[in-house]
């Protein structure tokens, strides 16, 4: 029998949770019209929603909030976050958010207004982002590597882009037409998969080329350079934090989400090595987020990022961060479930056109499964596939490349054996497959891309226990 990783640390306070009754639940799908973004927390056993904000804290990190400064401006919490920035990071100029989507609101429409330019190629776009740039009315492209596209296809690095893809665009469109370039560190939308240090040197050298900006998001910055380091020889001996300064040094601009690899709760900052649009970018902070030196944050917030950005990097919490999803992973594919390959860095994916084909993509498939996972079992992961990306063009629906439900493990904060309990529910669940029932749209937000995080759904059939 194989052994789950063992966790690295000791659990000091708990958070009671409690398992609805089946009747139950079907009573609380009904009320938040089968969105599981509309559930409320108190009637979620295991939440893999996301791994956003929702890891738990490490004694030092509690300590660290008694330190906070909350003085408007100047607060010794800032600099104590902004030398934690520059250390682990490499990073001169930060300014701090409340969070990664006000980061990317500020930096990529300022980058798109001051170069004129609409279209943004990345690796893959997640869904905030993309947001960001189709209200702007940008064009963002996804440039994934070919082999990102077989789910079954074990390649170390599959969140790489497509250089000759990326190439071909700028001399298509004009490097004049192209705000900046995006590369999204690990690859979110297309299973956790890592980029790897040649193809970030090599995005880096055609950016130089046609002089384009190359922006990072970074929010799971010490998960890629775990990969790169235990995926590529080059690296083996070389640590995390010199791996991840040596990744980050080939950017120019940077927005994180200090909710995942900043081991925080709530915040965020962008980044750059541009004292002139670090200037430029300081005024809108200021008008739209806080103060310079606060950002929308408390300075106990910062405090926490700071001690988080420093406890990231070590390299047993990685390993066991790794091999945490990994094991959880394999469990389910050992139970019939299909995932995709290799297992990423902060969730597992599985393949929904695989797992129900017999919901059709206009039935949303991935959310179908979240709605289906929840009734049986009281988990809550989330649908990444038609109601979150497809798009119309001319009149017709595009869909995604995938259909993925995504289940996003919190860091440091569920055991082996719950993780083993969504595995076991999931799969019983496929059992009977023939159960789940696709949805459809009842109602949706008028702003583009974040349909998936409002819309009200319903069955498309009676559904009954």
């Amino acid at each position: 029998m194989k052994m789950p990783p063992v966790e690295p640390y000791r659990i000091r306070m708990v958070e009671p949770v409690r398992l609805l009754p089946k009747e139950e639940r079907l009573k609380r799908l009904n009320e938040a019209s089968w969105n599981v973004f509309r559930l409320r927390s108190e009637d979620i056993f295991i939440d893999l929603l996301t791994d956003s904000g929702t890891g738990a804290m490490s004694i030092y990190q509690w300590a660290a909030l008694m330190m906070g400064d909350e003085a408007y401006a100047g607060a010794r919490s800032w600099f104590k976050f902004e030398e934690a920035v520059r250390d682990v990071l490499g990073i001169e100029y930060v300014l701090p958010v409340h969070q990664g989507r006000a980061a990317e609101r500020i930096l990529y429409t300022t980058l798109m207004d001051k170069r004129n330019a609409k279209i943004v190629p990345a690796n893959t776009h997640f869904d905030t982002g993309r947001a960001v740039i189709l209200n702007h009315g940008g064009k963002p492209l996804d440039l994934p590597v070919p082999e990102a596209k077989n789910p079954k296809l074990e390649a170390p690095f599959k969140g790489d882009m497509d250089t000759s893809a990326l190439k071909k665009l700028i001399e298509k469109e004009g490097a004049d037409k192209i705000a900046f370039i995006l590369l999204v560190l690990t690859n979110n939308t297309i299973g956790g998969q890592p980029v790897s240090m040649d193809n970030i040197k090599a995005v880096k050298e055609i950016s130089e080329e046609y002089n384009i900006p190359l922006v990072m998001d970074i929010c799971r910055f010490a998960e890629n350079a775990y990969f790169i380091k235990i995926r590529d020889e080059r690296y083996r001996n070389k640590s995390v934090g010199e791996i991840v300064k040596e990744m980050l040094s080939y950017g120019d601009h940077f927005i994180m989400s200090a909710k995942k690899d900043g081991l925080a709760n709530i915040g965020g900052f962008i980044g750059t090595r541009s004292r002139e649009l670090y200037e430029e970018l300081a005024g809108r902070v200021v008008l739209e987020e806080g103060f310079i030196t606060y950002g929308g944050l408390a300075g106990r917030d910062l405090e926490a990022i700071a001690q988080g950005l420093r406890e990231v990097v070590d390299e047993d919490y990685l390993k066991h961060r790794i091999e945490q999803v990994k094991y959880f992973g394999e469990l389910m594919e050992e139970l019939g479930v299909p995932v995709i390959k290799p297992i990423g860095g902060h969730a597992v994916y599985v393949d929904a056109l695989e797992a129900v084909p017999h919901i059709p993509r206009e039935q949303f498939p991935a959310d179908a499964l979240a709605a289906f996972l929840y009734l049986e079992s009281g988990v809550r992961a989330v649908g990444l596939g038609a109601l979150a990306f497809a798009r119309e063009e001319n009149g017709k629906i595009i869909y995604p490349d995938f259909e993925l439900l995504r289940l996003a493990v919190p860091r440091r904060t569920y055991t082996s054996s719950q993780l083993e309990y969504v595995a076991r529910s999931l799969a019983s669940l496929l059992e009977k497959k023939e159960k789940i029932k696709g949805l459809k749209i009842v109602w949706e937000p008028k702003v583009k891309g974040v349909r998936h995080f409002l819309a009200k759904l319903a069955p498309v059939e009676k559904v009954s226990l």
